[in-house]
């Protein structure tokens, strides 16, 4: 049990406090006393704002985060891994401190549905063994595997929250609408992928329904019900936002006009099941498809 019993109110650390971060620490506003860990003495004010106390420390130096094990009974890591390398020395540096201390009890991770690779649109859950085929993916991996490791050893409950494309209407960057406005191309549809989503709301609901009801060592997917491929999604948004539907092109096509980064996520095609999201974290989305989502 990690959220408030009539003897304690417990420290929750969020270690990676951006747009989902902050959505939990509304949340849990209150309940909970809720710390942030962040590299930006700047952005100090704005988390005292929000109800958060900031905490200075920068997970690619361990030194800084000798603190942070010793003030939290819970970690919500959401802190992503370098952009290089197979492996993910922050979430080591991180672990570390809280071995050291020996206090936290509960640590849930927000990782990626791209650790799976492309499953050419097979219907899926938790049990499918990963398969990452970029660097990007592996250093997750990297992170999932330590983190498992460290549950296992400390007697630390991780829940492992595997997450796709986060959207919101209030969230920078978040929303269909900017890609469409930008006009970006979609593939066509014999080349296109299915995707998963997941609204900024719901997923922050699913942070704090993990750090109550996770099990020890378990994956989630924190994903929606929308069973959609890509361009369809952004057809469905362009409607909605009354704006022209984007262009569709061939896979070679967009080898030659999308980003390599673009393309690699144009690349991985799975439908994921998301019934441990519902029946173990006991989460009622309040966004279940995209159509609900982005008329919101």
């Amino acid at each position: 049990m990690f959220l408030p019993t009539a003897f304690k109110r417990p420290t929750l650390l969020i270690v990676g406090c951006g747009d989902v971060g902050m959505r939990v620490a509304h949340l849990l506003r209150g309940r909970v006393r809720v710390l942030a860990l962040t590299s930006s003495p700047q952005r100090a004010p704005t988390l005292r704002a929000a109800g958060v106390v900031p905490m200075i420390g920068n997970l690619d130096h361990a030194k800084t985060l000798l603190r942070c094990g010793a003030v939290a009974d819970a970690v919500l890591h959401l802190a992503p891994p370098p952009l290089s390398g197979h492996t993910d020395p922050r979430t080591a540096n991180l672990l570390h401190c809280l071995a050291r201390a020996g206090r936290v009890k509960r640590i849930v991770y927000g990782s990626t549905t791209g650790v799976y690779g492309d499953c050419g649109g097979a219907v899926f859950d938790e049990t499918r063994a990963v398969n990452a085929t970029t660097d990007r993916a592996r250093r997750r991996v990297d992170a999932e595997c330590q983190l498992r490791q460290f549950g296992r050893v400390h007697g630390v409950i991780v829940t492992l929250l595997r997450i796709p494309g986060i959207y919101a209407g209030d969230r920078e960057g978040g929303h269909p609408r900017e890609r469409l406005k930008r006009g970006a191309p979609v593939l066509a549809a014999e080349d296109d992928i299915y995707t998963n989503h997941i609204h900024a709301d719901d997923l922050a609901r699913a942070c704090a329904a993990a750090l109550t009801r996770g099990l020890p060592q378990r994956v989630v997917h924190a994903c929606d019900d929308t069973d959609l491929k890509m361009a369809d999604y952004f057809d469905l948004a362009a409607d909605l936002e009354g704006l022209p539907r984007p262009r569709r092109i061939t896979r070679e096509q967009a080898t030659q006009e999308l980003s390599p980064m673009l393309l690699s996520f144009m690349s991985e095609s799975r439908r994921l099941k998301n019934t441990r999201l519902k029946t173990e974290l006991k989460l009622a989305l309040r966004y279940p498809t995209v159509n609900t989502g982005l008329l919101a």
